[in-house]
C-alpha cells in the first residue's frame, strides 16, 4: 500500500516569513502614520474604513482595523486556506499594532500633496507587498472580491475596484472631495508597488518562437544570453505544417537582447510573450556567456 509521507514543517523558514510579515505591517503602519493620516489621505479598503471610523467616532485606527477585518480573515481561511489566515492574522496584528504604537510620531511630510501621496502610497504599498509576498495580507477586502466573484457575473478585479470606489465614496465624507482623490493616487501608488514588491524588480518572461531556424535560434539564445530552451512540436491548422516551437524563460532585464536576437535570425518568426510572476526549479540560472 502507498503511503502519502507528510513533508515536516520547515520552522526557520515559517519564522523567517513571521519576521517578514510582521516587518511589512509595521511599514504599512509608518506610511499610514507619518504620512497619510496626518495629512487628511486615506488608504483603500478595510484600512481606509477603518481610518473613517476612527475619524468619525474618535476610536483607536487599530482596534477598528483588527476588528474590521475578522470576517475578511474568515473568508481567507475558507477561499485559500488555513495558513494564509494565520499568516493574515500576523499581518493584521502588526498592522492594528503598528498604528497605536506610532499614532504619535510627527509627520515627516506635510503641505505637498503630490510628494505625500507618492511618498506614503510607496511606503504602504512596500509594506504590504512584503506581506504578500511571503503569504500573508494586511486587509482583507481582496477575500471579500474574490468570494462575490463566484456569485455575480464580474471578475474578482472589477469587483476591487468597485468596493474600493465605495470605500472612496466614505471617505470623502470625513476628508472631503480632495482628500478622497489624493487617497485614490496614494491606493494607486501603493497597488503598482505591492506588484513589484510580489514579483521582484527584474520579474521574467516566456518567449514562445516558431521559427524556420530552430537550432539556429537555440544555439544563439545559449550563446548570447546563456540560456537554454525547450521544444515542443506544434501542427500547423492553416499549413499542416509541423513545426518546431521555443519555450525559452529570461530575465525581464534580457528582453530587448531577445528581441534583437530573433530579429536578426529570423525576422518572420512568429513570437509571443508572456510575463511570468515567478520561476523555481529547472536549469533556469544564467549560464556564464562571458
Amino acid at each position: 500500500m502507498n503511503r502519502v509521507l507528510k513533508r515536516k514543517p520547515n520552522i526557520a523558514k515559517i519564522i523567517g516569513k513571521t519576521i517578514m510579515i510582521i516587518l511589512g505591517g509595521l511599514i504599512a503602519a509608518y506610511g499610514l502614520e507619518a504620512v497619510l493620516i496626518p495629512n487628511n489621505v486615506s488608504d483603500g479598503g478595510v484600512t481606509g474604513l477603518s481610518i473613517v471610523g476612527s475619524q468619525l467616532f474618535d476610536l483607536p485606527l487599530g482596534v477598528l482595523i483588527a476588528i474590521l477585518n475578522i470576517p475578511f480573515v474568515w473568508l481567507g481561511y475558507k477561499q485559500i486556506g488555513k495558513s494564509f489566515a494565520i499568516y493574515s492574522v500576523v499581518g493584521i496584528v502588526s498592522l492594528a499594532v503598528g498604528t497605536v504604537w506610532m499614532h504619535h510620531i510627527p509627520a515627516i511630510i506635510e503641505g505637498d500633496t503630490l510628494l505625500i501621496t507618492v511618498v506614503g502610497g510607496i511606503i504602504l504599498g512596500f509594506g504590504m507587498g512584503l506581506a504578500l509576498r511571503n503569504g500573508g495580507a494586511l486587509d482583507g477586502i481582496d477575500m471579500l472580491a474574490v468570494l462575490l466573484s463566484k456569485k455575480l457575473p464580474f471578475g474578482t478585479s472589477d469587483l476591487i475596484l468597485f468596493l474600493n470606489l465605495f470605500v472612496f465614496i466614505v471617505v470623502s465624507t470625513v476628508f472631503g472631495l480632495q482628500g478622497a482623490i489624493l487617497s485614490g493616487i496614494a491606493y494607486f501608488i501603493a497597488s503598482k508597488v505591492i506588484h513589484i514588491v510580489e514579483e521582484g524588480l527584474s520579474g521574467s518572461k516566456t518567449f514562445k518562437i516558431i521559427t524556420a531556424d530552430p537550432e539556429v535560434m537555440v544555439e544563439t539564445i545559449r550563446d548570447r544570453l546563456g540560456r537554454s530552451a525547450t521544444y515542443n512540436d506544434v501542427y500547423g491548422g492553416y499549413s499542416h505544417e509541423m513545426f518546431k516551437e521555443i519555450t525559452c524563460v529570461i530575465n525581464r532585464l534580457e528582453e530587448s537582447k531577445m528581441k534583437a536576437i530573433i530579429q536578426e535570425i529570423d525576422p518572420g518568426a512568429f513570437v509571443t510573450v508572456y510575463d511570468v510572476a515567478e520561476v523555481k526549479g529547472g536549469n533556469f540560472r544564467k549560464k556564464d556567456i562571458h
